[in-house]
């Protein structure tokens, strides 16, 4: 039996952060210090006021701006800046650079997300096997891996799982067991099941929309609940956690929590529904980001 709680949505927020910063948002661009440099990003979701001053504004080293409605556009630089450049957070060092895109290699929001998830692996008691799925960079991976996990990371794009391993030598462990798979998750997790593999806790951090190593189109809204029903048949008999990040515009709460909730079904543990948000240091309005799950077992 899951229990659901329902009564409101919770906010989580990182903290501990010594190399970011949200300095401010407003106007649908957002001010952050990532390490040494300060950058300005779109933010749709900042539809308020700037509470800081132009001349704040006016420092950063560089501005990226959209061309249209997609993830494409470019950067303006204003003042030097050395790509890549390395930064820390709890015992976890990482590569972040400028992309061709407004993605830096790094969610700082999700700092929170990385701390549950060493809490969960730690309160277990036991070594659990962990499989993150769309993992990026891999930070939830060494997260888990640091934590005492045996971790398997999948991710469709080569250069992604490049970052993460090499993120993996930055955070010294490389002696932590950790298998890299470049696949498509859906494909990739059928595969597990049918192979007898069985995972104690999994993390899904799915795009809106992708595409697998082989061309594969990953579409949210009708490929998740399939991705979910896929999950059930990887389980281990006592699942610790799960954990999903969804940053689809229309996700509704209700949608996410029945897809885990049915995921879920059978396991005693709780649900929990919530949002991670980021407070500025420079005051001003938190700003919302994504929509996240979470499955905890209850303690045995």
């Amino acid at each position: 039996m899951t229990n659901v709680h329902k009564p409101r949505l919770r906010s989580f927020c990182s903290s501990g952060w010594p190399d970011y910063e949200l300095l401010d948002s407003g106007d649908g661009r957002k001010l952050e210090r990532f390490g040494p440099y300060t950058l300005i990003r779109p933010e749709p979701l900042a539809v308020w006021p700037r509470a800081l001053p132009q001349q704040a504004w006016e420092e950063a080293h560089a501005e990226f701006f959209m061309h249209g409605q997609g993830e494409g556009g470019h950067w303006a630089f204003y003042r030097p800046l050395e790509s890549p450049w390395t930064m820390r957070y709890k015992g976890l060092r990482f590569q972040v650079q400028i992309t061709g895109s407004r993605h830096l290699g790094v969610f700082p929001e999700h700092a929170v997300q990385w701390d549950w998830i060493m809490a969960q692996v730690r309160r277990a008691g036991r070594p659990l096997r962990v499989l993150t799925l769309f993992s990026y960079t891999g930070l939830a991976t060494l997260a888990a891996a640091r934590a005492g996990a045996q971790v398997t990371h999948v991710d469709a794009a080569r250069s992604a799982v490049e970052a993460a391993r090499q993120n993996q030598t930055l955070s010294g462990l490389d002696g932590c067991p950790i298998r890299w798979i470049v696949d498509d998750a859906l494909k990739f997790v059928r595969r597990e099941a049918r192979r007898g593999v069985r995972y104690d806790a999994i993390v899904l951090d799915p795009p809106r929309f992708g595409r697998g190593p082989k061309g594969e189109v990953w579409e949210f809204f009708h490929d998740m609940p399939v991705l979910c029903e896929a999950c059930r048949a990887v389980l281990s008999e006592q699942p610790q956690f799960i954990l999903l990040t969804a940053y689809a515009k229309r996700a509704s709460t209700p949608e996410l929590r029945r897809w885990i909730a049915e995921l879920m079904a059978g396991s005693e543990g709780d649900l929990v529904v919530g949002q991670l948000v980021t407070r500025p240091t420079g005051g001003g309005h938190a700003l919302p980001h994504s929509l996240t799950v979470r499955w905890s077992a209850w303690r045995r």
